[in-house]
């Protein structure tokens, strides 16, 4: 089943557990500069490829997030699909509804994500930043599972809780400014029925 959505007091203790405080920013920081296949904090990682040293890692300047149309257990089959094959259709990681993380391909390797940053209509942001600009080439992507059968179902509170650090641990691995993380929907044609990604961009580029 679903989990249920939190209260707003429920929710709210939980993120002040969770949530890395001045000390756990500082682990954080050095954590992400790390290689192989560290322990993070309030993370659960399946790493499929463990990270080599940052420097030589694919020069990634942007973060995309997607949401795939497919049951709850669908991204483990997703990762390990896409690490067998990188060459597929995919991303780098992948967030099961449980907020379990799989780390499917080596950081070095440009999966096919993204493709043509061709919405150039700025009905979601200023896509003149964007346009033909914000590719797989430059992004890495982070694909979270679920959103089946109803696509305009939000993300689950573990998953929420999930990327408030992990999208921190990207950027600061690959200092990535918080505004270039995009949702799917900013910046390629999509889906009419809800927009992909966008709930957890603009949660990413808010937080602390």
């Amino acid at each position: 089943m679903r989990p249920t959505k939190l209260s707003f007091g429920a929710a709210l203790a939980l993120l002040v557990f969770i949530l890395p405080g001045p000390a756990a920013a500082e682990d954080l920081a050095t954590l992400a500069r790390t290689s192989g296949t560290p322990d993070i904090p309030g993370l659960k990682i399946v790493w499929l490829a463990p990270w080599g040293d940052p420097a030589a890692a694919h020069p990634w300047t942007n973060i995309i997030v997607h949401q795939t149309e497919g049951p709850a257990g669908s991204a483990r089959a997703g990762a390990l699909a896409q690490s067998k094959n990188p060459a597929r259709r995919g991303v780098t990681l992948w967030v099961e509804t449980d907020g379990t993380v799989y780390w499917a391909v080596p950081e070095t390797l440009v999966t096919l994500h993204g493709d043509g940053a061709n919405r150039n209509d700025n009905r979601y942001i200023d896509n003149g930043p964007t346009y033909r600009k914000v590719v797989r080439d430059n992004s890495i992507g982070v694909e979270f599972a679920g959103n089946y059968p109803d696509v305009t179902m939000p993300p689950t509170d573990a998953q929420v809780a999930a990327w408030r650090i992990l999208s921190k641990l990207l950027r600061l691995r690959y200092r990535i400014p918080r505004e270039r993380i995009y949702a799917h929907n900013w910046i390629d044609y999509k889906d009419a029925r809800y927009c992909e990604g966008c709930a957890l961009a603009e949660l990413a580029r808010a937080a602390d």
